[in-house]
């Protein structure tokens, strides 16, 4: 699912600030702000602005004009108080006067939100569903003024039986392949409802770098499909415009040989398909590990759909000489609280004990569940 950047959500709790006259630390789902004091009640609905998130100029965000209406993580060092995120009465917002949301409501696009950094506007944006449509009309003009074309446009799957008539040889190659699962994590922040439970999880490091994602799928007797993909784009070939310096997917691809590894693992076990990803590192996001050249470090193996555990990642990162993100605790028992887990986040990188890591991320030990704990104090550093 794409990230939710404004949602509708309930004032969990309320705190007093020591030493403070005007504000006061509210809490929604399991993220600390800081609000004026009496704003909000335990219960009110209010909008929740994540960090990463750019507000519209409108007259309930004039307030933000000095801060360029950009929400980012925040330290009052003079009050030891955090706050990541923005929270707003619904009574501010014209939108829902006379129909107010529910919550969990996603209110993104209703209140035109958008990423604070236009590069992650471009690379995370949500591929236009009516893109292939869109490309036959252009091609067939004649045909798209027909009144049959027109009444199948006005509708679903009738755009869908003229994509699939008019468009067959001409799918877009850089469509992200169906049957690979992208990769995104739950910031713990989202679910503090994990806390409660039990069990054991495996933590490893989260990098900084770009996501990247390789796979093969068995195509004929002995014949299997390649892709070479980013977040939400099948990267062709080595001169597709990556938003970075170079095609850095290709390059990984290229650099550990994937292609060749993937099809003798799935061959070696009658595997339809086999997915590897990782974070690409080095010459992304501004080099924060200041490496010398491009890396890529493995976190996920999806074999025939279902991802394997990290402790098996493992091993066949050890067997077919790919790197593995480090594993820092192989059985961990999650802490009782927020702040607990937060502190647990920061702390240096293994890649470069010299830098902060950008967090941590949990999986179960089947791998099946999993989410991201992001440094506060990494995000303090990187956001400005």
């Amino acid at each position: 699912m794409e990230r939710a950047l404004a949602h509708v959500e309930e004032i969990a709790w309320i705190k007093p600030i020591e030493g403070a006259d005007n504000i006061e630390a509210v809490g929604v789902l399991g993220w600390n702000l800081i609000a004026r004091k009496g704003e909000f009640k335990v219960g009110d609905k209010c909008v929740f602005f994540e960090i990463d998130s750019k507000l519209p100029e409108t007259e309930w965000s004039e307030f933000l004009r000095p801060k360029g209406f950009k929400i980012k993580t925040l330290k009052l060092n003079r009050f030891k108080v955090w706050s990541q995120g923005l929270a707003l009465p619904l009574t501010v917002f014209p939108e829902f006067q006379t129909k107010i949301p529910e919550v969990g409501t996603d209110v993104t696009n209703i209140l035109g939100v958008t990423y604070s950094v236009q590069e992650d506007n471009i690379r995370k944006a949500k591929p236009d569903p009516d893109s292939a449509f869109k490309s036959i009309s252009a091609r067939h003009p004649k045909l798209a003024q027909k009144p049959l074309w027109r009444w199948l446009s006005k509708r679903k799957w009738g755009k869908k039986l003229l994509v699939f008539i008019f468009n067959r040889k001409r799918s877009d190659p850089k469509a992200f392949p169906d049957w690979i699962t992208k990769t995104d994590e739950t910031r713990i922040e989202n679910i503090p409802f994990i806390l409660d439970g039990n069990g054991l999880w495996t933590v490893t490091e989260k990098l900084d770098g770009t996501s990247s994602t390789f796979g093969v799928k068995k195509i004929g007797r002995n014949k299997y499909d390649f892709a070479v993909c980013s977040r939400n784009v099948r990267q062709i070939d080595e001169d597709q415009e990556a938003y970075h310096d170079s095609n850095i997917y290709w390059e990984m691809a290229n650099k550990y040989g994937i292609k060749d590894k993937l099809i003798s693992f799935a061959k070696e076990h009658g595997y339809d398909t086999v997915v590897l990803q990782g974070e690409g590192i080095g010459n992304v996001q501004k080099n924060p590990y200041k490496l010398k050249e491009n890396d890529l470090y493995c976190f996920n193996l999806y074999i025939n759909g279902t991802r394997i555990s990290t402790a098996e990642l493992q091993d066949f990162c050890i067997k077919y000489g790919f790197k593995c993100v480090p594993i820092l605790m192989m059985e961990h028992e999650l802490p009782k609280t927020m702040e607990e887990m937060k502190l647990e986040a920061d702390g240096t990188s293994v890649i470069n004990p010299n830098v902060k890591r950008e967090g941590l991320v949990y999986r179960s030990l089947d791998g099946q569940q999993s989410f991201k704990n992001v440094s506060r104090e990494y995000l303090l550093k990187h956001e400005g």
